[in-house]
């Protein structure tokens, strides 16, 4: 008897399923394909747009790539979409449809940016990262970073230049070529297992680790959709003890890697939202990618974790002496509020209001970086332009955001908890920025 009665409350809740919501989701689902489909057109010509794909193949396009950008047809194809998508939006009675509609729409506000920055139509630094990544970061003044590198004049040991004295420090733990692998798999290795204790990952997730070389990035997560990733390091700089632990959390566990496994599972796989499996570079889904993936090693490695770390198991694995590692660190975490000079330097060399050799003198004085890896941090500006917001502000605005729901340090369950939903959920900006 219970047995029939659940097949008739089944049954009558499918009869009264509102019918215009059903042709409501048909047509929300076949714009999420045209969105995808439009994703990967745009991808054809620019060859930066599509970081990751692992949808259907029958959304991909019939045909090579014209010789000529059609700027103006994809502009065209983007305002049209975006028009249908921004009525579902005003109009509908569904939470989760006006949830997908809201979300793509705001995607394709940067397709059309990119598009035009492709098509060599530049805006000022802020109102290109407003239109890419929906915010503007804080603009802060030299006396901000002048008081910071004050702070570090404090606690660096020996004299001089207070640059110098920080590469001469971090120089100390610098790991061996011979040793970076292993190094950055155990510190991969204990970050997946503090991840793994907190959430439930697909049975089948797994990374490959590849060091790589000439490239304008650190480090890179490519993900391959199906819980696998291709995890990049870049060996044209040297690489200090406290990156092996940030490239174990920020490219992998619980960063990039979980990010992208967490929204394939959550959305694509068990509720059909195809537009999740296309993931652009260039659009608000970076500003939560990277600033998720860089809060993501405090949550990994809160406190002193990281030091501990690093001075029980990474530096002796390294053959390095562990003298100094507390004083290092404690210079990172300035270091760290000092990464918004580089939105500077990407602000000054976009807006022309500074030379190449004045955004190098700049990142070495107030980043803290030798000749090298201020070279490497112009490249990366040179090609991906405001992107760098999203490491910094991206981080401090998820950081914000999980602190205010409860996720403090003092309350390290609930951290994770509202870290893991940020991460299995198409996030808007304006959820972030909100007092």
């Amino acid at each position: 008897m219970k047995n029939i009665l659940l097949l008739v409350s089944v049954l009558f809740a499918l009869a009264c399923k509102n019918p215009a919501e059903e042709q409501e989701n048909k047509k929300l689902n076949k714009l999420a394909g045209d969105y995808v489909r439009l994703g990967l057109t745009i991808g054809q010509y620019d060859e930066d747009f599509v970081d990751a794909y692992y949808g259907p193949d029958s959304l991909k396009p019939v045909r090579e790539a014209e010789e000529d950008f059609p700027k103006d047809s994809l502009v065209a194809s983007v305002n049209e979409l975006m028009n249908e998508l921004g009525s579902i939006a005003h109009s509908s009675i569904s939470d989760s449809n006006k949830i997908r509609a809201n979300w793509m729409f705001d995607q394709l506000v940067a397709f059309n940016r990119r598009i035009r920055i492709f098509s060599e139509e530049y805006e000022t630094f802020d109102d290109e990262s407003r239109a890419l990544f929906g915010v503007a970061a804080p603009v802060y003044k030299e006396d901000y970073f002048k008081d910071l590198v004050k702070q570090l004049d404090g606690i660096l040991p020996g004299k001089g230049n207070v640059s110098d004295r920080f590469q001469r420090l971090a120089n100390k733990f610098v790991i061996p070529k011979d040793k970076l692998e292993p190094v950055i798999k155990v510190a991969i290795a204990e970050a997946r297992k503090r991840t793994k204790s907190h959430y439930e990952l697909p049975a089948n997730e797994s990374f490959t680790l590849e060091l790589v070389e000439d490239k304008p990035w650190s480090g890179y997560n490519w993900y391959k959709g199906n819980y696998k990733s291709v995890i990049q390091i870049n060996t044209d700089t040297k690489s200090t003890i406290d990156r092996a632990i940030d490239v174990g959390s920020h490219e992998s566990y619980p960063g990039h890697h979980v990010y992208n496994m967490l929204l394939e599972k959550h959305l694509y796989r068990d509720r059909g939202w195809v537009e999740l499996s296309l993931y652009p570079l260039f659009s608000p889904q970076s500003l939560i990618a990277e600033g998720s993936a860089n809060y993501g090693i405090d949550v990994a490695f809160p406190g002193n974790d990281k030091v501990s770390f690093a001075k029980n198991v990474l530096l002796p694995l390294a053959g390095l002496d562990t003298t100094g590692i507390a004083t290092y660190f404690k210079a990172l975490t300035i270091k760290g509020r000092l990464n918004y000079a580089r939105n500077e330097a990407a602000r000054g060399l976009i807006d022309e209001t500074m030379s190449r050799r004045e955004a190098l003198s700049w990142l070495k004085k107030y980043c803290l970086m030798n000749n090298e890896t201020a070279e490497k941090s112009l490249d990366f500006i040179k090609k991906y332009r405001s992107y760098v917001i999203n490491y910094n502000y991206g981080q401090d605005l998820i950081k914000r955001y999980v602190e205010q729901n409860g996720g403090t340090a003092q309350a390290p369950e609930k951290r994770w908890e509202i870290f893991g939903k940020l991460l299995s959920e198409p996030v808007s900006v304006s959820r972030l920025v909100k007092p």
